[in-house]
Order: C-alpha cells, then sequence, then structure tokens
C-alpha cells in the first residue's frame, strides 16, 4: 500500500462537525464532573466506595485529554482561535500546559520511527547497539526508566505533576513555553484554590489526586502501547519517510467499544498519524471505508500486555525486543 497516497485519499475526512464537536465537549465535560461531585459526597460512606468511583472519572478526564489532543491538531473545530482556547481551558484539568504539548507533539508526529530524531514527544528507546555502548551504571538507569513501575507509575505523576509545570526541555522556543506553562499553571493554582474553599482541602486531595494519577497513567499507557510493539517501524533517516512511520510505527490498538469511547478511538493510531487533521469521531468511519487498514498494526487488549517487556530496538532484525531476547542473544 503507498502510504504516502493513502494518506491524501484520507484527507475527505478532515471536516470537522461542528455542532458534534460542541457535544463531545459538553457531554465529558458534564461526565467528568458528575463522577467527582459523586466522590466527594460518598466520602462519609468509606474511603473505598470513592475510590470506586475514581475509575469512571479517570476514564472522562483521559477522554477530556483526548480532546485537548484533537485540538492541538486543529482538528476538532475549524477555526485554529476556537481550537486552541478549548485546548487551553482542558489543559486546566489535565495539567499539561497546551501550547507547549501541542508543539512537542507536532514534533513527535514529525520524526516518530526516525532513530536521528529522537528524543522530543516519544518514549526513550535505545538500539541494542547503544545499550551495550554504555556504561553499566546507564545501563541501569534506561532498566529503571523501562521498569513497569517507573513507566506506569511514578513517570507519568512525575510527567503531569511536576515536569508540565516548567518547560524545560523546550528552552529554545522562546518566551511561548513560558507563557504557556505559567498561565495554565496560575490557572491549576485558581482552580484547585476554589475547589478546596468550596469542599475542603482533605476531600479535594482524597478526590482529585487519584483521579489524577489514574488518568496519568493511563494516559501513558496508551501512548506506549501505540508506538512500542514488536514489528513497530523505527529507521535511519535515508530509509524513513513520514508516511510509512505513520502507517507502520503506530498501532491498531483493538478495544472494547467502551474503552473506545473513554479513549476517543485513540486506538487507531495508524490513521491519526496518517492524517492527523480527522476529527477523533470520524476515525470508525475511515476503517468502515477502507477495511485494508483495519489489519495493519493490530494489536488486541491481550497482546499489548506483552509490549511492557519490549525495550530495545533491533537495528538487524527490524523489531523491538527485551532484555531477556538481547542476553538469550549473547550467549548463544
Amino acid at each position: 500500500m503507498a502510504a504516502r497516497k493513502l494518506a491524501g485519499s484520507l484527507a475527505r475526512y478532515r471536516e470537522p462537525n461542528q455542532l458534534r464537536s460542541v457535544s463531545e465537549v459538553v457531554l465529558t465535560f458534564g461526565a467528568f464532573a458528575s463522577p467527582w461531585f459523586a466522590m466527594w459526597a460518598t466520602l462519609d460512606l468509606g474511603y473505598w466506595v470513592s475510590l470506586l468511583l475514581s475509575v469512571p472519572a479517570a476514564g472522562f478526564l483521559v477522554r477530556l485529554f483526548m480532546i485537548q489532543h484533537d485540538c492541538g491538531h486543529g482538528s476538532f473545530f475549524r477555526r485554529r482561535a476556537a481550537n486552541d482556547w478549548v485546548g487551553r481551558a482542558i489543559g486546566t484539568l489535565t495539567l499539561t500546559p497546551y501550547d507547549v504539548w501541542r508543539r512537542s507533539h507536532a514534533i513527535h508526529h514529525a520524526s516518530s520511527g526516525n532513530l536521528e530524531r529522537r528524543g522530543i514527544g516519544d518514549i526513550d528507546t535505545l538500539t541494542v547497539r547503544e545499550y551495550l555502548a554504555r556504561p553499566q551504571w546507564r545501563r541501569l538507569c534506561y532498566r529503571l526508566y523501562r521498569n513497569p513501575l517507573v513507566m506506569f507509575g511514578l513517570g507519568p505523576a512525575y510527567l503531569f505533576l511536576l515536569e508540565n509545570r516548567l518547560p524545560l526541555g523546550q528552552m529554545r522556543g522562546g518566551l511561548q513555553p513560558w507563557l504557556s506553562s505559567m498561565a495554565t499553571n496560575a490557572a491549576i493554582a485558581s482552580g484547585v484554590a476554589a475547589m478546596m474553599w468550596l469542599v475542603g482541602v482533605k476531600p479535594f486531595l482524597m478526590v482529585h489526586l487519584p483521579i489524577t494519577l489514574l488518568a496519568a497513567s493511563i494516559g501513558v499507557w496508551l501512548f506506549y502501547v501505540q508506538h512500542q510493539f514488536e514489528d513497530t517501524f523505527w529507521a535511519r533517516e535515508d530509509a524513513w519517510t513520514v508516511h510509512e512511520a505513520a502507517l507502520h510505527g503506530s498501532s491498531h490498538y483493538i478495544l472494547p467499544p467502551a474503552l473506545r469511547w473513554f479513549t476517543a478511538n485513540i486506538g487507531v493510531h495508524h490513521v491519526h498519524h496518517l492524517c492527523s487533521r480527522i476529527p477523533y469521531y470520524r476515525l470508525p468511519t475511515v476503517l468502515r471505508d477502507h477495511p485494508e487498514l483495519a489489519e495493519i498494526g493490530r494489536l488486541t487488549l491481550r497482546d499489548s500486555f506483552s509490549c511492557v517487556s519490549l525495550v530495545l530496538w533491533d537495528e538487524q532484525r527490524r523489531r523491538l525486543i527485551s532484555f531477556r531476547e538481547l542476553q538469550t542473544a549473547r550467549r548463544s
């Protein structure tokens, strides 16, 4: 399949439906607020009851992030101003400075799968050769970074609670990243102060912190499995094209209907990378009209759990491998 030609044919799906987009924002925000206040109202019944409600609340927060994500691509509304201001507003809930994230995510789309352009907006991935060339202490650092407890637990908490507060990785972006981050931080501080005044400091933390941490871990998990699967695509500059990397370096993550709704069809990631201006609610239509796309990069929910151990890119075999596979290969 000619990836570039296919990308061109998807342009007709890019037009957003204004009413649908507005409805998605209102519905998702309302759906997020309902379990949030239900958690607060049931704190006296026992904290475990409230924690159960944090699961759907986190799912709705993830969905809000996906709307912010589409706004960052300019795909959710026709006007850029509408995309930007809705994205910025949602960023105060997702703890993500919209303009900073939009820039780094655009770099991710423009460089995904390119071994010469790693490091911005992606999961750090070493080749086998790079890993073996490292001293022991740096190998240990990479192993710790790739440990599931760090990758999906401590890492997401650090990313959303701390790293997003200062755009230290975008010093070359001038004042804009700092203005975006500081404005988002100010809005977050104002919102937190207002909610603490409304419901109390301790109840707010008991409700909002587990929702935020769970949503952060879900978000990182989704981003991970969308690119870190066995037959993903990585190549050196001379063998890399953006369309091939989009089609073959992004998974088609098959999720149950309810999870597809919560994650706003982000599992159709190969199509999203081929044409990022398609609103998420049009992605199922693309698969319906182009059934050949359904089998490319196919990754089931069960398959995705095995992706956790895939940590090194083997340039000879052109696939991701685990530390155990590397050790076995070196012994043989």
